[in-house]
């Protein structure tokens, strides 16, 4: 697609083109066409393999899901046993030990996805800097991508909802991360922020999992 993928559009000099207008309308684009797969599709489709290079951007920068080479489809009389695959850095911790295939799977990659978009790191780096413990103590605002300016206003408040879902997402249960759907949908429903949210100026990384969506 004419703008590549957006991997290679976060790691480029023109990653400023990417506003906080555009990296929301990513995530929602990103967030329904999983909820699709997983919810709308019979049997289900698992991607396996979602990753800020698998997302290509057309020329108005849609997001569109791409290279279903592993994806695998979820039939009730099976046991979607599967040999480990993907992308380290974006596959979900349970894969690791289970090698059973689930739609929450492609929840936690969606949400390194997210945040990747968010913050500008990728992959392990990304998850190293999460996992650290100095990052709770940091205001929102300097967490994100500093390449833009503080996102203000209806954006801003669409972005802290992203980035508390995105963080509900890489939740190392699979059990205690929302559905695609449900993701779509809280991503949809997002206008106004509920009368807790405090300023994006003033919200610390860790108040985020207490955000009311």
């Amino acid at each position: 697609m004419e703008r590549g993928s957006l991997g290679s559009v976060l790691r480029s000099e023109t990653a400023a083109e990417l506003d906080w207008v555009k990296r929301v309308s990513i995530v929602k684009d990103v967030a329904c066409a999983l909820s699709y797969m997983h919810h709308d599709c019979t049997p289900p489709i698992v991607h396996r393999d979602i990753t800020s290079n698998n997302i290509l951007l057309d020329s108005e920068f849609k997001a569109c899901v791409s290279d279903f080479g592993i994806a695998r489809l979820l039939k009730p009389d099976s046991s979607n046993w599967t040999m480990l695959a993907g992308t380290r850095g974006y596959l979900a911790p349970e894969l690791a030990y289970t090698m059973r295939v689930t739609t929450q799977c492609d929840a936690y990659s969606f949400g390194v996805v997210t945040l990747e978009l968010l913050i500008g790191a990728y992959g392990e780096v990304l998850i190293s800097i999460l996992s650290s413990s100095p990052i709770n103590d940091s205001f929102v605002k300097d967490v994100l991508d500093r390449r833009l300016p503080v996102p203000e206003g209806q954006v801003a408040d669409e972005v802290v909802a992203i980035l508390s879902l995105a963080l509900r997402s890489v939740d190392n249960s699979p059990e205690s991360r929302p559905t695609m759907k449900q993701v779509s949908d809280k991503l949809c429903a997002v206008r106004t922020p509920p009368p807790s949210l405090r300023s994006i100026d003033a919200l610390k990384f860790s108040d985020l999992m207490s955000v009311e969506i």
